[in-house]
């Protein structure tokens, strides 16, 4: 185990950088306590990857700071890059690795999915101008 661990999480336009470090059990988001998250349905999110450890949550210490993105964007962003620096940190144990893999793999891989451009003659990707007989 090493003295910190930088990892980073992405989805759609947002970006989270977190450092896993020894400590006891604190959760920071941009500063802020993650207890202090303001929506309730968006911190359980976060939580998921410590709520997996366990006990063992309270061995580690991690500081993330998102950008970009909208809330949820942000959040998994976070949930990311937390859960990828909980493996990294505890890499002695696989099972770990595969019980947070079987959980949700996006918790360890990235989300590719982006927002498809605007094509012309429409308001969006897909949407087109209506048509008109009379």
């Amino acid at each position: 185990m090493s003295n910190e661990i930088l990892t980073i999480g992405k989805r759609k336009t947002a970006v989270a950088r977190a450092i896993t470090r020894k400590g006891n059990g604190k959760v920071f988001i941009n500063g802020k306590p993650v207890e202090l998250y303001p929506i309730e349905l968006l911190r359980n999110k976060v939580m998921e990857p410590l709520k997996i450890l366990g006990d063992r949550a309270n061995e580690i210490d991690i500081e993330i700071k998102v950008t970009g993105g909208g809330n949820t964007g942000q959040t998994d962003a976070a949930r990311t890059a937390m859960a990828k620096g909980i493996v990294k940190y505890f890499s002695d144990d696989h099972e770990l690795e595969n019980t947070i893999r079987t959980y949700d793999r996006t918790m360890l891989v990235n989300d590719i999915r982006r927002k498809m451009p605007k094509k012309p003659m429409g308001s969006g990707a897909r949407a087109k101008r209506q048509k008109s007989y009379r």
